[in-house]
């Protein structure tokens, strides 16, 4: 399975109109690949359809509780080039994006937390004081347990990872 990461911009929307094809081209060429083999005893490939699992946004800034609206009209344009340029469904009508069963997460921008975690070589959710998340940072970085928690477990369930 594959886990898209999109930034709310330009490039994310675009990278996506192209990935989309190059996503089919390579399950296709993979799929000759697996039946060509001429050794699968010594040589044993998966025989994975490599399907596209959903998308994670991330990095947008947020506002009282909602994303910047800078930010929310490239998210708007997601759902509808997910579908058209990586499902290849035509015609579809996309959801809004806190609708759409294929984003498996929005990913707020955590500023200075992430450089945080980086000097400390761990996780954003397991930040501590001896970190130097205090207070509001500490706060943060618990939340984002909980939001990093519940994407795992949509990634599972999109890979048909868990029981129902």
């Amino acid at each position: 399975h594959v886990v898209i990461p999109l930034a709310p911009d330009l490039f994310s929307v675009q990278g996506l109109r192209n990935l989309g094809p190059t996503l089919r081209t390579w399950r296709t060429g993979w799929q000759e690949r697996v039946a060509r083999n001429p050794d699968p005893a010594g040589l044993p490939l998966p025989a994975g359809r490599m399907q596209a699992a959903g998308y994670v946004l991330l990095q947008h800034g947020i506002r009282l509780g909602k994303p910047v609206r800078a930010f929310q009209r490239w998210m708007d344009r997601v759902p509808p080039v997910y579908r058209s340029s990586v499902l290849g469904m035509t015609g579809a009508v996309a959801p809004a994006i806190d609708q759409d069963e294929f984003c498996l997460a929005q990913v707020k921008n955590y500023a200075s937390l992430v450089p945080m975690a980086q000097d400390a070589r761990k996780p954003v959710f397991a930040l501590t004081a001896a970190d130097g998340a205090f207070g509001g940072h500490q706060q943060a970085a618990q939340r984002a347990f909980g939001e990093f928690r519940t994407l795992t477990w949509r990634v599972l369930e999109a890979a048909g990872l868990t029981e129902s």
